[in-house]
């Protein structure tokens, strides 16, 4: 589809899109000025809770290869102090939770085989990966433990399932940036990462090591998540109950999404990090199954420190763009450089969560510890690889609509009015197209592609926001919000997936299959 139909599509687009919002009983300007700051209900722990700032900051190791780009992962049971004093039972990559960070090269591919000693099935997805179908973790595509029996996935006819060990292979053609690896099985995934399934992938390159922005013990990932505790210590979670035993999707009150009172970062609860009066490189990424943050560096006086974005989803800008409030979703991910240089040494500065409240308004601290020589920098160029899509080089133009309904007679969510199917297609693209697709939420959807990154085009048929810039795979849409993205369909061929990434939504079937021709 091209020139004026095209253009004339484009025009009505936004209109139809709000349209099929009223359709479904939301008026888009309500919708906005209501734009409740939470999707979901939160759980209250059930044992004491530790001050915050008192506990460093752990940053998760580097995991070594076993051979020539090769790596393994078992995944196992453990149990781990994260609360001062209570041990707390995991499910976990490699015996931590995190799991251990894998670094690789642009252009190198890599191989990391999972063997499974949890006692459910598995699968992994690399999350931003440019990832052949085989290995991209579709969610029935499973690694059985030892003796299962149990009959979910078996009845999609491509499943592909393998008993006890998994080799995933990654070609990493793709550009630097955050990338993350969770459990992605079908109606499982959101109590697997809660219980600790989730872990970083930094894909690296010869041109951003060139840039001199803030590297080594001053770049810091940071993965912020939610979580509750129960009694005992172990993490709380509503489908969960005292035999361990499954029971798919949630309940009432948290059919919207599952949140914690407990903020944690890289696995420590409102931790603390001693940083130099320097600049640092802090790699976000929102690993909470729902909560929604909007982050701001505070400083004792009351000062807001610059975040100064640097990189996306899906790797570096273009140039650098300058936040004071940065909003973040479930599964985003922001590069962002913040100075301390004038921050006053032996002073605090907090990251808080202006959406929080109470404690889950601190997310964790800075304590500026020394006066140190600092020669990184922000350059004004960051990047020149970024795609140049257009409008007029979409062929097609299509229209989802992200929403609450019923499947199987109990509450759900749905994407077109359909639930998750993984013997349906329901999108087919050729392999090269340029397409642009319109989203439209309910509630607050933080909509993800698999395979590739995205631009976005406008939120409201407005232009869209500082925080949207470069090339993403995740969009936050807010309550009765529509967006336009645009995106090439390259790489390979095979069946993925899009969805929303609240995991509890796509647990309980917001999710739609992909198939690249």
């Amino acid at each position: 589809m091209r020139g004026e139909d095209l253009t004339r599509r484009r025009v009505l687009g936004i209109g139809g899109a709000l349209g099929l919002m009223a359709a479904t009983g939301l008026a888009a300007a309500g919708g906005m000025a209501r734009r409740p700051p939470t999707t979901g209900a939160e759980l209250r722990s059930a044992v004491p809770l530790p001050p915050p700032f008192r506990v460093p900051l752990p940053v998760p190791p580097v995991l070594a290869p076993v051979g020539a780009d090769r790596y393994e992962i078992t995944q196992r049971a453990t149990t781990a102090e994260i609360l001062p004093g209570v041990r707390t039972p995991l499910w976990t990559y490699g015996g931590a939770f995190p799991g251990p960070t894998i670094e690789s090269r642009r252009g190198r591919p890599i191989t990391v085989t999972h063997h499974n000693e949890l006692p459910v099935p598995t699968v992994v997805h690399l999350h931003g990966g440019r990832t052949p179908a085989a290995s991209d973790g579709y969610p029935t595509d499973l690694v059985l433990p030892r003796d299962w029996h149990a009959g979910h996935g078996m009845h999609d006819p491509r499943a592909v399932v393998t008993e006890r060990t998994r080799e995933y292979t990654f070609p990493m053609d793709q550009r630097s940036a955050l990338l993350w690896y969770h459990d992605h099985r079908m109606d499982f995934t959101a109590p697997a990462i809660w219980r600790g399934l989730a872990g970083l992938h930094i894909v690296r390159d010869d041109a951003e090591d060139a840039l001199g922005l803030p590297a080594g013990p001053r770049e810091l990932p940071l993965m912020i998540a939610d979580r509750a505790f129960a009694a005992d210590g172990a993490f709380a979670y509503p489908s969960l109950d005292p035999t361990l035993r499954e029971l798919p999707g949630v309940h009432e009150p948290y059919v919207a999404g599952v949140l914690g009172d407990v903020i944690l970062v890289n696995g420590a609860p409102w931790p603390v990090h001693e940083v130099d009066a320097a600049r640092y490189r802090l790699r976000l990424l929102n690993a909470s199954n729902a909560r929604h943050y909007e982050l701001e560096a505070v400083t004792e006086d009351g000062r807001r420190l610059d975040l100064v974005q640097v990189g996306a989803d899906q790797g570096l800008l273009a140039g650098p763009v300058t936040h004071r409030v940065l909003p973040i979703a479930p599964a985003e991910r922001y590069d962002v450089v913040v100075d301390f240089a004038d921050v006053p040494v032996g002073s605090r500065v907090v990251l808080v969560n202006r959406l929080g409240v109470d404690r889950t308004r601190d997310v964790m601290a800075f304590r500026v510890a020394r006066r140190a020589a600092d020669d990184s920098r922000v350059p004004p160029v960051l990047a020149t690889d970024l795609p140049t899509w257009r409008r007029e080089d979409a062929v097609t133009v299509r229209d989802f609509a992200f929403r609450a309904g019923r499947v199987h007679g109990r509450h759900g969510w749905l994407i077109g009015g359909l639930p998750f199917d993984p013997a349906r297609t329901d999108v087919t693209t050729n392999l090269g197209d340029v397409e642009v697709w319109r989203l439209v939420a309910d509630v607050h959807h933080p909509v993800h592609l698999h395979l590739v990154g995205f631009r976005v085009l406008s939120r409201g048929g407005r232009p869209p926001l500082p925080h949207d810039a470069g090339l993403k795979d995740t969009v936050s849409l807010r309550p009765g919000e529509s967006a336009e993205i645009i995106t090439r369909f390259d790489g390979y061929r095979g069946r993925y997936l899009f969805h929303c990434h609240n995991a509890e939504h796509e647990d309980m079937a917001m999710m739609a299959n992909l198939e690249v021709v």
